[in-house]
């Protein structure tokens, strides 16, 4: 500037919270080390000192130069309120005195400065456009163009405030009054509006890092990638199966796991997933047999085959520009390798072409301002902080002055006068920023005044604002949990203003100024008048008035899914695999088969990390692969070797060691397994009269002579006994003149015991096999009418306890073990069972036995059903627990 003044005149509008202070610095010298600066002796406000730091570090700054400081106009008298006492105080640098604080009395019908304490970031903005509607609603001269909203982390409320404003042509007649109010969001990241260049940012991330399977994923999902390979919606959730089954977790082959010393380990990697994928394309894995270190992935259908293509090449293409993106390049190399990434990887539509010419422009900038670099090499970290900073949220003049209400970013200029400036979101620990020196900054170690510090920065934006508001300032925070509802401070400035305001009035301000908000924006706080600080009610929402006056009305009890049981179904056939569905899980059955109502399952994660350990669930379909493959007549190497292949195993001694343990477990099972099962396999078609001209009818496989034996790698337990018994059923009523039997085969219920194996033989059975066949499909009738409360588990538990001659309460004792929750969730939180009996109290236990259910001795349902069922099980059972 000073040497542009040689040439030129030079004109600075400089903006300056105090007249008073600038006079009072006009003599502080030029810039000091920042640790020997005294200027904040000069201040004699206490929110000049604290929040001013860089308006007093710029007047040095100037001071350094020869400058004509002209005077402007002094400024408009202040309004009579607490806004304008505080602007006052702020502009004369000084604190009232006891006489002048003595003459300013606030009252609640002031309502200039407003501090309001949400839960969460949602709440707060459910509030600010009560205010502003409020506000509106108060004063017919005031129009959006009078305010604005200024938020410190844009991004995170620009979608909620998408959500809560301006939606007026798509929510109707009972949507909040707040969608009439058209919005502007400025200083939006570039990646948050251009997906072409969110696609550019993620790929210098991918570059130099591990390429996890979420991360490869979540570039696939960008809308301009998904159009260059055509992934739809269900294909790009097939991809994720895949990336699961084939077991990817991270780097893209062996040779990029070099850099992290693990250049031996190819398991897990993407070469390793898809090499899984594309040998499953010719091959099963049924057939025992893998290509070098490869095992075929058997999930793959022939409409499928394209979809594995196209997944392998986009993989290609990406491994092929990371590739390109290492090393030390002059600058033009980094931008076109960036630029031949993008149109490798990604298409967009010809409406979308601006986007294309979005990126050209940027980068262009981004060559022109680094042309002083020349020649020089930069490395990846350099690039990518030359281009996170020209992509990210900068302050624009586009949606400035519109007529439309502006929210946009805490940024220096953007503090010009209006009649209502909104803080949203001083959060403590979000406001102001944080952040260590870049350790390549030696400047940072001892800055000098007038060099750049982004908390200094944050307070002198927030004061600002605070004499940007000509009528009235609005702040808005988490001041509570949104999930704990705990107390939470307002960010340390908000704190310092509220103090402020506490020796700016006659009496202390804060505690009646800040106005805490409900949880909910039903809560009947929000539609009281004077609950909430006005006189009115807070709200405008229609919605939520409807909701609190339901709040408000006598509670409902939920109600049971059904008060009375269902109209009988049509007689029909039964399924041999319906009726086994049917007692292994009568409320889920309930649900599917005659409410056609499936229990959604939630998807695993996608993980990013090396399996080091694997869970529970995880050991189990290991153990029950392997107990397959040996039971198939694999040897215990060859199953071995087969399993290492899946990917799933942790890497090297510590996936050995796992799979040893499973093969211990596995192991006795199969060889008693293959002992039972001497004779040929075979297949029984069960053909069974229920009377009445229905018929059962389905398939027992699994079938050794005439013994049924099923091998469970889980513990045996009441589903595998109550699965065998409806088969051996079926195959003595189909064939009453053979001796049939099941002996099932598992891992004990308990480790105690030191046993390595389970079972439990049923039969053979007598001539009344079709009798209790029969019984079991009329129990069904009824349970498929209304759930039966026969919880199997729990079911099992009480019948065993009361063929000793237990009492019932005592066996009611053993059940709980069952049924309630403990070291891990009892029957009482399985999803169709709370579904039913949401309240988790044993159903049944109020209920007396109702037609077809009676049982002698039992006077509730839950225990004639139990005894109905089990009993003929158990005493026709021999075997260990």
């Amino acid at each position: 500037l000073s040497a542009l003044g040689e040439h030129r005149e030079v004109h600075l509008w400089v903006p300056h919270p105090s007249d008073a202070l600038w006079r009072s610095l006009r003599e502080v010298g030029p810039p000091v080390r920042r640790v020997d600066d005294a200027s904040h002796q000069h201040v004699g406000h206490p929110l000049l000192s604290s929040l001013g730091r860089d308006s007093r570090e710029l007047q040095r700054t100037l001071g350094a130069v020869e400058v004509l400081d002209v005077p402007v106009p002094p400024e408009p008298a202040a309004p009579d309120s607490l806004l304008g006492w505080l602007q006052s105080d702020l502009r004369a640098n000084a604190e009232p005195d006891q006489a002048a604080r003595a003459s300013r009395t606030w009252e609640r019908s002031d309502r200039s400065v407003q501090v309001h304490a949400c839960h969460g970031t949602g709440r707060q903005v459910d509030v600010l456009r009560e205010v502003l509607l409020g506000l509106l609603a108060a004063d017919p001269t005031l129009e959006p163009r009078d305010l604005l909203v200024m938020c410190p982390d844009i991004e995170t409320y620009a979608p909620l405030i998408s959500a809560g404003f301006g939606l007026a042509d798509v929510v109707r007649d009972q949507g909040h009054p707040a969608h009439q109010l058209r919005v502007r969001l400025a200083d939006r990241s570039l990646t948050q509006t251009n997906p072409l260049l969110a696609v550019a940012t993620a790929l210098l991330e991918l570059a130099g890092g591990r390429a996890g399977a979420s991360q490869v994923l979540d570039l696939a999902h960008a809308e301009p990638v998904r159009r260059r390979f055509g992934f739809g919606d269900d294909e790009l959730q097939q991809l994720a199966v895949w990336v699961r089954e084939s077991g990817v977790r991270w780097a893209f082959d062996a040779e990029h796991r070099a850099d992290f010393g693990l250049a031996d380990y190819v398991s897990n990697t993407w070469q390793f997933g898809l090499d899984r994928l594309l040998t499953g394309v010719a091959m099963s894995d049924d057939s025992a047999t893998w290509l070098d270190r490869t095992l075929p992935l058997d999930d793959v259908g022939s409409g499928q085959i394209d979809l594995v293509g196209r997944l392998a090449e986009f993989v290609a293409r990406l491994r092929r520009v990371t590739d390109a993106l290492v090393g030390a390049h002059p600058l033009e190399h980094w931008l076109d390798t960036v630029v031949d990434g993008l149109g490798s990887l990604t298409a967009v539509a010809g409406a979308d072409a601006w986007q294309s010419a979005q990126v050209q422009a940027e980068l262009a900038r981004v060559r022109e301002s680094a042309r002083g670099l020349g020649v020089s090499r930069l490395r990846l970290p350099d690039v990518r902080a030359l281009l996170d900073d020209r992509l990210a949220g900068r302050p624009t003049r586009a949606n400035f002055r519109t007529g439309t209400l502006t929210v946009c970013t805490m940024v220096p200029m953007r503090s010009v006068p209006h009649r209502v400036v909104c803080l949203l979101g001083l959060d403590d620990g979000v406001f102001p920023r944080g952040g260590a020196p870049d350790g390549d900054d030696v400047l940072a170690r001892d800055p000098v005044t007038g060099e750049r510090d982004p908390r200094s920065e944050d307070r002198q934006l927030m004061l600002d604002a605070v004499l940007a508001a000509t009528e009235t300032l609005v702040v808005t925070y988490t001041g509570a949990d949104e999930y704990s509802g705990a107390r939470r401070p307002p960010a340390v400035p908000l704190g310092e203003l509220l103090d402020a305001l506490d020796r700016t009035a006659a009496a202390p301000v804060a505690d009646r100024l800040v106005v805490h908000h409900p949880l909910q924006p039903f809560d009947a706080r929000n539609l009281t008048p004077g609950a909430l600080g006005v006189e009115e009610a807070f709200s405008f929402d229609r919605a939520a008035l409807s909701g609190a006056r339901a709040a408000a009305g006598a509670r409902v009890v939920t109600p049971r899914l059904l008060d009375e049981p269902l109209p009988a179904r049509t007689a029909g056939d039964v399924s041999l695999d319906d009726l086994v569905r049917f007692f292994k899980a009568p409320a889920r059955a309930f649900l599917r088969q005659r409410l056609d109502l499936a229990l959604a399952d939630e998807d695993d994660p996608i993980e990013d990390g090396m399996p080091v350990e694997i869970d529970q669930l995880a050991q189990w379909s290991v153990g029950d692969r392997v107990l397959r493959d040996l039971l198939g007549g694999m040897s215990v190497e060859h199953a071995r070797e087969q399993e290492w292949r899946r990917g799933v195993l942790p890497p090297k001694w510590l996936g050995w060691r796992v799979l040893g343990d499973l093969l211990r477990r596995a192991e006795p099972l199969a060889v008693e397994g293959r002992r039972m099962r001497t004779l040929e396999p075979r297949a029984v078609e069960v053909d069974v009269d229920l009377g009445d001209g229905r018929r059962l009818r389905g398939t027992v496989a699994q079938v050794y002579g005439d013994r049924l034996v099923p091998v469970h790698y889980s513990r045996l337990g009441a589903s595998h006994r109550m699965e065998a018994w409806v088969q051996l059923l079926a195959l003595a009523a189909t064939d009453d003149d053979r001796a049939w039997s099941a002996h099932a085969i598992g891992r004990p219920t308990s480790s105690r015991g030191g046993a390595a194996l389970a079972s439990s033989q049923l039969g053979p059975l007598d001539h009344r096999a079709p009798a209790l066949l029969r019984d079991l499909v009329a129990l069904r009738e009824i349970g498929l009418a209304a759930p039966l409360p026969l919880p199997l588990k729990s079911s099992l538990a009480y019948a065993r306890a009361r063929r000793t001659h237990a009492p019932v309460e005592q066996a009611l004792d053993k059940v709980r073990w069952d049924w309630e929750d403990g070291r891990f969730p009892g029957e009482c939180s399985d999803p169709a069972h709370l579904r039913l009996w949401p309240d988790k109290r044993l159903p049944g236990l109020d209920e007396q036995p109702g037609p077809g259910e009676e049982h002698a001795g039992e006077t509730t349902r839950f225990g004639a059903l139990s005894q109905r069922v089990w009993s003929p099980l158990i005493a026709a059972e021999q075997g260990s627990w």
